[in-house]
């Protein structure tokens, strides 16, 4: 099974979200990465300072085999972009949980959007199930 790290809540969509705080920085997991293959583009199509909405497109990921949409699995305000993923997309087959994130989105608050994600044994079972 792919990995799945503790302490991070996950989408259906197999996307991954760090809250720190009001600041939810978001990437997408190892089990997407395994199924994507070898990624040579990530395109956010967002901007510093867009809201946000949970669920709605804020970027593609294209891999060798596919083209997979971005889901924002909170609501929020972009503060963030990683911006070196331009240059090296390879960084989220690398390091998906680490250099490879790809928004940081602040909420105002607490955000009732993180009720509706996994948590790690939560994922983990529905990774089984696929």
């Amino acid at each position: 099974m792919a990995d799945v790290p503790s302490g991070l809540k996950y989408t259906k969509e197999h996307e991954w979200a760090r809250v720190e705080g009001n600041r939810v920085t978001v990437g997408i997991t190892q089990h997407a990465v395994d199924a994507l293959g070898d990624i040579i583009l990530v395109s956010v199509d967002v901007k510093l300072g867009a809201t946000l909405t949970a669920g709605k497109v804020f970027g593609v990921v294209e891999s060798t085999k596919s083209v997979s949409d971005l889901f924002s699995p909170i609501g929020g305000t972009v503060v963030a972009i990683n911006e070196a993923l331009k240059d090296a997309p390879e960084k989220v087959n690398e390091s998906p949980y680490g250099d490879g994130w790809m928004v940081v989105i602040e909420t105002a608050g607490t955000s009732s959007d993180l009720d509706g994600l996994m948590d790690a044994a939560a994922y983990g079972a529905f990774l089984g199930t696929l």
